[in-house]
């Protein structure tokens, strides 16, 4: 007890050095947590909206589960037990189990097919077939078109159902008609009367398996209560098959419970498959490809976010280390004490490791808290300290944040004893010994740690660089290599390796400089040049510090925005205009034949295969769509073929109005040797002259002016000029194809080929077929007043792609999402816990030296002219750090940003990826630097100015 309350003094005594400490202790576990929380909460959106997705394009509802059992030649009672016993399993423990609120359980029951009769033709041979079908709460579902609801017991013997007017329609019948079914199954006579007909009440209703009820049309609905008593207990008619329809609020399903929805539907199929034979179950939840793809995407996530953190991650280990030590300097003497009068190694570690362990405990309480409001941070991120206000995310504090909280406190305790430990290994003469000689050479410029780290960081990126041009040339996906995180580490030991090897010359800079004016420099700025020069060992910690914040701080932004501008280039690239949309065109092409028919008759056949005619729709009433500054015709030919010399070819051909196209089509200037309108200029002139594509010109080794010859199928050949060379075009991407690496022959694939023509001199000489149509929106126009447009032109459209809708999905990503947060706060982190290392740091160092700033006071320096001399040393050594940071964090941008792309399909990042650094990211970063030199600079000349010569000369007397 004596020895706690010991700690707990010493804590209070050196409040401000402890506070700094745990400082870096709570945003370590903090940021470590936020790992696991953000994972959670950006994976478990992005979930949801492609669930939503999902239900949008299939027009089925993700969050359900279906299971059937079917029946043989069971008898009466085991088909009624087994009904029993799998309805009581998923109402009562199924469902709950689920992790994922249940909306309803919708059971469906079915008999085997009969033969169904009429009154008046009971002997009919080709009589269709039907099944009786019940669900169970249907009638909140429905509406009647006509009729009223079936009853709940046979009327005169006579079962009374309802059908579906496509039900009614295929089976010739009218309602109040009794039906006769016959079957060898069925003993006695079978009379149904259809009383109603049918229809969803809402179209939108998921207890609808089947959205059209087509499902229905070939079966007779019943009330559920009449055929469980009837058919299920009584045996009237054999029952073939029993249901289950879990709805599911898919809205609430996120990482946290997708192994429960996992298990729960395994759990199902044994229970199902312990009562039937395996081929007389069926199942169904078409959210599980979506559910397994995200396991995926949460290791990579996972992957990702552990390598961004790793710079944030070893700044805050120096800066641990960094108070520690400086705690520790302070102690040296009481330790020494200690161990000269008998106290030994361990009872002095044991003491401070208490007072870690406090420590670190109680930041690993708070930690993940604080974890769960950064994580609130990272979801408002749009780019480098940009926030947007964003639909909040579900956060909450999961296992693996504490249990990852844990792993970082317990780091950070094992980090912070070692200078004790060797603190302890000094005894009081030799603490006195040490405090006389000069600084020994620091560790890491013996073992030459600096240009270990620079030769790691520079192999890692010769790797990386040889894994991404496979990527590029062979059509590879960022899934076929392995992503190594290291190679997102390496930037870390880049700024690392650099600071350090800058630190090795900056004392030889110092002298240079020394000397180069040591015949004209003032007192002031002399003293300032001893006192760094002599001292520089003292401040490397702190130099190191805030040349990794800064370099840091740089890179972020420039990986941020460099991401963020690529990503947006990429997406309009692909798009090629603001709005690409495709209209309806009238054609003489005739309709499919209907599935189930034979082959056509020659005739029929020859007739299908003609060239089909198109009618031009008029191109006025896109020109005056709300919001439309331009717009232009492009025909898009992708199987067209060419010959140049012999030589055949597959290529894409683009018919342009060359005018229309340069004011409509988004291209970037920087990708082509001179402005795209040259070009586009070149082949407006003659409208023979076409643009062709590098890769065309070295497949086929075709030149400018030579003829090649363009046609496809049903269309003759054309001769036509190229007029010159291209690498890029609008929405053309000279990369393999992802996924199509080798042929079937096991050769690499050749890159596409492109030929850009006058579209008039195609549509004339060739053929007239639908081209698309692009838009450029006026600035600050709407998508939905361009929607409403469309609606009030009548204009018929068969797909739309709109860039800005695009560019809100890719800026939804959570890979992007987690790059621009977790660079946010990681930088933000940086700054904070530099700020409180820099202020600790020049405060100590101030305190230290209170004795020799008395007596530079004594002797006539005044106020001014000592803060003068300090705001030199921060300028020599602090200045000199953010310089230094600043450089190698440019240097670090341009060598490893390149290396994100591996994260985002290589092979299709056109145009390609190019690091881009702009003015406002580096004014606010150079205004938050500026803005904590100033604040340390001030609090330490309001310290300075506190000092008292009396005071500080008494001082040394003691």
């Amino acid at each position: 007890m004596a020895l706690f309350i010991m700690i707990i003094r010493k804590m209070i005594n050196n409040k401000w050095l402890v506070l700094s400490l745990f400082f870096g202790i709570l945003m370590t576990v903090a940021l470590v947590g936020t790992m696991p929380i953000y994972s959670e909460a950006i994976l478990s959106r992005m979930l949801v909206k492609d669930l939503e997705t999902f239900q949008k394009e299939r027009n089925l509802y993700p969050g359900q589960h279906w299971s059937l059992i079917s029946f043989g030649n069971e008898d009466a009672g085991k088909r009624t037990s087994t009904i029993d016993a799998m309805d009581r399993y998923i109402k009562q423990e199924a469902g709950p189990s689920f992790g994922v609120p249940v909306k309803e359980i919708v059971q469906e029951l079915r008999t085997k097919s009969f033969r169904v009769y009429t009154e008046y033709d009971p002997d009919k041979k080709n009589a269709p077939t039907a099944a009786i079908r019940a669900y169970s709460d249907l009638d909140a579902h429905i509406k009647l078109l006509d009729g009223r609801l079936p009853a709940d017991k046979p009327v005169n013997g006579v079962y009374e159902v309802m059908l579906t007017e496509q039900a009614l329609i295929r089976f010739g019948i009218v309602l109040d008609q009794v039906l006769t079914l016959k079957d060898n199954s069925i003993q006695g006579t079978v009379k149904i009367k259809p009383v109603g007909m049918l229809t969803k009440k809402e179209d939108d209703d998921p207890y609808f398996r089947n959205a059209s009820l087509s499902d229905l049309g070939a079966s007779f609905v019943v009330d559920d209560g009449l055929f469980e008593n009837e058919f299920i207990r009584g045996g009237t008619i054999p029952v073939a098959a029993s249901g289950w329809y879990v709805l599911l609020d898919y809205t609430k399903m996120g990482l946290r419970n997708v192994n429960d929805f996992l298990a729960t539907d395994k759990a199902i199929r044994d229970e199902a498959k312990k009562k039937v034979p395996v081929f007389q179950a069926e199942f169904t939840a078409p959210s599980i490809p979506v559910i397994e793809k995200y396991f995926e995407r949460s290791k990579q996530l996972g992957k990702l976010m552990w390598s961004l953190n790793v710079p944030v991650l070893i700044m805050l280990g120096f800066y641990m280390f960094m108070v520690s030590n400086l705690i520790i300097d302070r102690q040296k003497n009481e330790i020494a004490v200690l161990r000269s009068r008998g106290a030994a190694r361990w009872q002095v570690v044991a003491s401070f490791a208490i007072e870690v362990l406090l420590l670190c405990a109680a930041a690993w309480l708070i930690g993940p808290f604080l974890g769960m409001w950064l994580t609130k941070v990272l979801g408002a991120s749009n780019g480098f300290l940009e926030f947007v206000q964003r639909s909040s995310m579900t956060v909450r504090i999961n296992e693996q944040a504490y249990l990852y909280g844990g792993i970082a406190a317990g780091a950070s305790f094992l980090m912070m004893l070692v200078p004790v430990l060797l603190a302890t290994r000094v005894s009081i003469v030799g603490h006195k010994q040490q405090l006389a000689r000069m600084q020994k050479t620091p560790f890491w410029h013996k073992t030459f740690l600096d240009v270990l780290a620079l030769a790691t960081a520079f192999y890692g990126l010769y790797s990386f660089r040889n894994r991404l041009k496979a990527l590029q040339s062979l059509g590879l996906g960022e899934d076929d290599l392995r992503l190594d995180p290291l190679q997102f580490v390496m930037p870390a030991l880049f700024v690392v390796g650099a600071g350090l090897l800058i630190l090795r010359l900056y004392p030889l800079m110092l002298k240079l400089i020394y000397w180069a004016g040591r015949k004209w420099w003032s007192p002031s700025l002399y003293a300032s040049l001893i006192q760094v020069g002599r001292s520089s060992g003292q401040y490397q910690f702190l130099m190191i510090f805030l040349i990794m914040t800064i370099a840091i701080g740089v890179f972020s932004a420039g990986a941020a925005r460099t991401i963020n501008i690529n990503m947006e280039e990429r997406t309009r690239y692909a798009i090629g205009a603001d709005v690409v949309l495709q209209s309806q065109w009238p054609n003489d092409k005739p309709p499919p034949a209907p599935p189930g028919f034979g082959p056509p008759d020659p005739a029929e056949a020859a007739k299908a295969s003609a060239p089909v005619h198109y009618l031009e729709p008029s191109f006025e009433p896109f020109r005056n769509l709300t919001g439309v500054e331009d717009a232009a015709k492009v025909f898009v030919k992708k199987d067209a073929s060419f010959s140049a010399d012999s030589k055949l070819g597959t290529i894409t051909l683009l018919g342009i109005d060359t005018d229309d196209f340069g004011r409509t089509a988004w291209f970037p200037d920087h990708l082509l040797n001179y402005p795209l309108y040259d070009y586009l200029n070149l082949i407006a002139a003659d409208p023979r002259g076409v643009l062709i594509s590098k890769t065309l010109a070295e497949q086929r080794s075709v030149k400018v002016g030579d003829t090649i010859s363009i046609g496809w199928e049903n269309v003759d050949y054309q001769p036509f000029v190229v007029f010159a060379i291209i690498d890029y075009f609008p929405t053309f991407n000279p990369n393999p194809p992802l996924g199509t690496a080798t042929s079937a022959g096991g050769k690499l694939n050749a890159p596409p080929m492109l030929v850009v023509g006058n579209l008039n001199r195609i549509q004339f000489q060739l053929a007239l077929e639908p081209y698309q149509v692009w838009l450029k929106l006026k600035p600050g126009a709407g998508s939905q007043e361009l929607y409403e447009s469309f609606q009030e032109q009548k204009i018929p459209l068969t797909s739309i792609v709109n860039a800005r809708e695009e560019l809100a999905k890719v800026k939804s990503d959570p890979f992007l999402l987690a790059l621009n947060g977790i660079l946010t706060l990681g930088f933000m982190i940086s700054i904070a816990v530099s700020f409180v290392g820099f202020l600790l740091y020049w405060i100590l160092s101030l305190k230290g030296r209170t004795l020799q700033n008395g007596i530079m006071r004594a002797i006539g320096v005044s106020l001014r002219k000592l803060i003068g001399m300090l705001a030199m040393e921060q300028l020599l050594t602090s200045g000199a750090a953010v310089l230094i940071g600043v450089l190698i964090g440019n240097l670090a941008s341009r060598l490893f940003v390149p290396n994100f792309q591996i994260a985002f399909n290589p092979g299709s990042l056109v145009p390609p990826f190019k690091v881009i650094f702009e003015a406002i990211d580096f004014v606010r970063l150079y205004s938050v630097v500026a803005f904590m030199l100033a604040l340390g600079l001030g609090i330490l000349s309001y310290m300075l100015s506190r000092i008292r010569v009396h005071q500080a000369l008494k001082l040394g007397e003691d």
